[in-house]
Order: C-alpha cells, then structure tokens, then sequence
C-alpha cells in the first residue's frame, strides 16, 4: 500500500509540501468532524423556532461537506493520501467532541457557535501557517473561513440581545453555552 507519491505540486520543495499536508489534513479532520455536529444539532434541535434552524443548518452540512472535499482533493494533488476516516478524526481532535443531545434551539444555537470560535481560530492559525508555504492552499482556507464566519454571524444573530451582547457571552465550553443559551 502506498500512502504517499513521489510527487507534489508544481513549485512547491516536497519539504513545504509535507508541512502543507499536515495542516490540511488537521483542517479536514475539523470539517469531517463539523459537518457530522451540524448533522447532529439538526436531528436534535427542538423548541420555538424549531424550524427555522433545522432548515439553516442543512446548507450549512452541504458547505462543510464541500470544504472537506476541496481539502481531501487539495491533499491527493499534493501526492498524498487524504484521511477521512473516524479514525482520522480523533487522532487529529485537539477539541471536546460535541456532547448536546436532543435540545431547544438555544443551547444548540450556544453550543455551536463555541464550535465555530474553535474551527474559525483553527483556521486562521492555518492561514498564519501558510503565509510562507502555499499562498494558493492559503487562499482556499482564507475563502472557507470566510463562510464559516458568514454562518457564526447567522447563528449569533438568534444570540444577540438588542444591545449587541451574546447571550453565551463568558462561557468556555460548548455545555456551559447551551446551559446559558437555553431559553433563548
């Protein structure tokens, strides 16, 4: 079994290469594990507004999906073998997995949006990374942050008091924000 090609990209040393692969496959082990959340909070998000969120959530699985295909594809090109299993998942996780079960909008909608404060962080930390590697790879994490911000807001926005705060506002974890944000 080969793992990896004696091949890469175009103008890139294999050593940039290597280190460009590591952090994509950290971003796609994030994506994998962010659609199958969204996944969840979908099933499980009951309440007011119940419907509203369940239909926000489904494009949002879609668009995650995509990036982690773009991601996968972005590895194979490098000559590598992208990981898309659950074992590649928690060997990557350096996050909670996420531990909300059937719920209102509100503490899914707090929950989340912890998740997104970490993929967002994760991912600007990428794009730091690759500012001297892969100013293309740079480019295709840069474009998805932008999106994942996108959706952080659309979610925030059921968050937000009129004077602008968060309601999940000072909390750490994903279960404290939906313990705050539960009755939202």
């Amino acid at each position: 079994m080969v793992e990896k090609s004696t091949f890469t990209l175009p103008g890139l040393t294999k050593k940039k290469s290597d280190e460009i692969i590591k952090i994509l496959q950290v971003r796609l082990s994030s994506y994998n594990d962010l659609h199958l959340t969204l996944k969840h909070a979908h099933w499980n998000v009951v309440g007011a507004h119940f419907i509203g969120v369940h239909e926000m959530i489904d494009p949002q699985v879609e668009l995650v999906r995509g990036y982690a295909d773009e991601v996968a594809e972005r590895i194979a090109a490098m000559g590598a073998s992208p990981g898309g299993r659950v074992s590649d998942i928690e060997r990557d996780r350096t996050w909670d997995d996420y531990a909300i079960e059937r719920d209102t909008v509100g503490a899914h909608l707090g929950a989340l949006d912890k998740v997104y404060d970490g993929v967002i962080t994760s991912n600007r930390k990428a794009i730091e990374e690759l500012d001297d590697l892969d100013l293309v790879t740079q480019d295709l994490i840069i474009g998805q942050t932008g999106e994942l911000e996108k959706f952080q807001w659309f979610m925030r926005a059921h968050l937000e008091s009129f004077a602008g705060e968060l309601k999940d506002a000072g909390t750490a974890t994903e279960k404290d924000a939906a313990a705050k944000t539960r009755k939202v």
